[in-house]
């Protein structure tokens, strides 16, 4: 097993939100999407989420395991996939962001270009299998929210027929630090900014089924 920080996983997640800066606009589009995540979770009692980038290495799958966490801190029933239009690898950047912050990682299955890993933290018994995938891949439910996390510039979408609905949330690639003394502080703050934004929504998700707006 690949062996986390002491930093606690719980105490990242709480002050990202308050340690990020979100515009009106972006703050108003988060509302938007826990909105739509709450009406889905009122009809079924169960969503699907599906983030989506290029390859499927950085961004996405940050926002997967991020969700991953908030569904169990928020006690809701949502379930975080993601995928590319590319396969890749899970980038060893990003295992290192996310296990300085307290994220167990155990080799599933190993492979030069692409291995597999059981993702953990401290209070759950879960983890989620991540790996680099197509995001129509037999892993990834057939009916979900997609949540696209590239840039429009970095990615061509196809049609997502499956998807339920369909949202653009970009964020800054840590890809561009690569190879820089700034690598592991560029991606310990995109991990920030998704983690912190994931909080708003499901925080708003969690809101929202507990006093559901009027129709």
């Amino acid at each position: 097993m690949l062996r986390t920080s002491p930093i606690s996983t719980k105490n990242f997640f709480e002050k990202a939100k308050n340690k990020i800066l979100v515009s009106e606009n972006r703050h108003q589009y988060l509302l938007k999407i826990a909105e739509t995540i709450a009406k889905e979770y009122a009809k079924n009692e169960l969503v699907n989420l599906n983030f989506i980038c290029n390859d499927n290495s950085r961004r996405s799958q940050l926002a997967q395991i991020w969700s991953f966490y908030a569904a169990n801190y928020f006690q809701l029933n949502i379930h975080s996939f993601s995928g590319g239009v590319e396969i890749g690898c899970f980038n060893r950047s990003t295992i290192k962001t996310l296990q300085k912050v307290g994220f167990s990682f155990q080799l599933n299955n190993f492979s030069h270009q692409n291995p597999t890993y059981e993702i953990s933290f401290e209070g759950t018994k879960k983890h989620l299998t991540v790996f680099s995938k197509m995001f129509d891949d037999a892993e990834n439910p057939e009916s979900f929210i997609t949540i696209i996390t590239c840039n429009v510039s970095d990615i061509n979408i196809p049609i997502i027929n499956a998807a339920n609905h369909i949202f653009h949330l970009p964020f800054e690639d840590p890809k561009r630090a690569d190879g820089t003394l700034k690598k592991d502080e560029m991606y310990l703050q995109i991990s920030r900014k998704i983690a912190g934004e994931i909080f708003i929504i499901f925080n708003e998700v969690k809101h929202q089924l507990s006093f559901p707006l009027e129709k």
